[in-house]
């Protein structure tokens, strides 16, 4: 049942227009001036909002421009008792769907209400028409620490929970982030990507919260910040151990109050998202990162593995790119399959699919003689440029996961190998997303 909300200070005309629409099968709300109307936008969605021009503290016209802020789909039917010319072309500027005068004909009304409703179907089914062509890649892999990594995204999607994924470059943070959106009940609101590496330290404060008109110098108009953006959807900080200390304290005190306020404003802003953050590293022993954000950001954590510590998927992945790329795709020789395998990947799957696209549309070449132009694959030379903590990461992963295979999964005699408690033991393998369940 299509939803319409309708905006006039006078109760005769609203009780009117709300008796002829509930006759005809509409859901109807009301508000008596702007200030309630935005607070029931922000609130609800509406399919259509019939609009009242003179109305006190905030007329028509300016709530039209507030409500384009906050959802920029609802369709407005203006409506004046002082209709003409000018008023019209100025409300269709600020992006009224139609203009109606006072009394209304009840036909046209009615044929505006209907035809607002109609494109605004039209526009909910074209941004998941987008979203069903442009579907998230498939998560690629047979290994068990793949196999994990889905079953922990299908539990924890289609919650609210924010979730911090850790790995190094290429392991494809950004595609489980996706993933996860997808499979949340946020998947038809938007999917907003911070990179804070990317973004110099002067400028992304308002990057992420905008600014108001004449903020700083060079602020010629309001921005609207990447926060109120992904209002209804998903923010997906990367590379977030790059975020200036400074700007970590806004975005905490802006995740627990569910505001922001942009800058050169006063004004606090309701937003309602879900925070997915992708560290290279462990947030929780990096000095520049604050704890109190670590602990809001880590409600579930997701480790994606280097390639090199799950080689079973290297040939499933190389294969599957080559034939992306080219579906007539030469088969790899025995000789390729064991360069593939030996093949440290510093660059992890993002390289891995890189030179399988060479290969798919390049025949004269081997994997051997595109790998012989790379780094060398020895684990001590591919670590270089690797920063220490990641390694010192991996290692520590690495040496847990061997003793649980050792002595599968027996959690006491990993304990006197690694002369570990039993409570540290428990909290590294909750850090490193290994379960005793995978090794018995």
């Amino acid at each position: 049942m299509p939803k319409v909300l309708i905006i006039d200070d006078e109760e005769s005309i609203r009780e009117t227009l709300k008796e002829i629409l509930d006759y005809e099968g509409y859901e109807v709300e009301q508000a008596e001036d702007g200030l309630k109307a935005l607070k029931l936008i922000k609130k609800n969605s509406y399919d259509v909002a019939l609009c009242d021009i003179k109305m006190p503290e905030i007329d028509g016209l300016e709530l039209l421009e507030k409500a384009n802020d906050l959802a920029p789909d609802l369709p407005f039917i203006m409506i004046s008792g002082h209709g003409n010319i000018d008023t019209a072309i100025e409300a269709t500027k600020k992006g009224a769907f139609d203009f109606i005068s006072k009394p209304p004909d009840l036909n046209k009304l009615l044929i505006g209400v209907r035809n607002a409703t109609e494109k605004n179907n039209l526009v909910a089914e074209t941004k998941v028409l987008k979203r069903k062509i442009s579907k998230t890649r498939e998560i690629i892999g047979e290994s068990k620490s793949i196999q994990n990594i889905k079953k922990t995204i299908d539990k924890v999607a289609p919650t609210d929970a924010r979730v911090l994924i850790t790995g190094e470059n290429g392991t494809g943070k950004e595609l489980v982030a996706r993933w996860i959106h997808e499979g949340s009940k946020r998947n038809t609101g938007p999917f907003i990507e911070v990179n804070c590496a990317a973004i110099p330290a002067e400028l992304i404060e308002s990057e992420l919260f905008g600014h108001e008109a004449g903020a700083f110098t060079g602020a010629g108009k309001k921005r609207i910040g990447k926060l109120e953006y992904a209002d209804k959807g998903t923010l997906f900080f990367d590379e977030i151990e790059s975020m200036p200390l400074s700007m970590q304290v806004k975005v905490l005190r802006s995740l627990q109050e569910h505001t922001v306020e942009r800058v050169g404003g006063n004004q606090q802003i309701s937003v309602d998202l879900r925070v997915i953050a992708a560290a290279k590293e462990d947030l929780n022993d990096h000095d520049e990162f604050r704890q109190d954000l670590y602990y809001r950001l880590n409600v579930a954590q997701i480790y994606l593995p280097p390639l090199r510590e799950r080689e079973e998927d290297a040939l499933i992945l190389f294969e599957h790119f080559a034939l992306k790329s080219n579906p007539g795709s030469r088969p790899l020789s025995e000789a390729d399959r064991k360069a593939i395998l030996a093949y440290a990947w510093p660059g992890n799957v993002r390289e891995l699919r890189n030179v399988a696209m060479r290969f798919a549309l390049d025949e004269t070449v081997s994997v051997m003689e595109i790998l012989s132009s790379r780094p060398s694959s020895t684990t001590e030379e591919t670590q270089a440029g690797v920063p220490l903590a990641i390694q010192l990461h991996n290692f520590e992963r690495k040496v847990l996961h061997d003793s649980l295979v050792r002595h599968q999964g027996r959690i006491t005699d990993v304990m006197v190998e690694l002369d570990l408690p039993r409570r540290t033991l428990n909290q590294k393998m909750q850090k490193f997303g290994l379960n005793r369940s995978d090794y018995t």
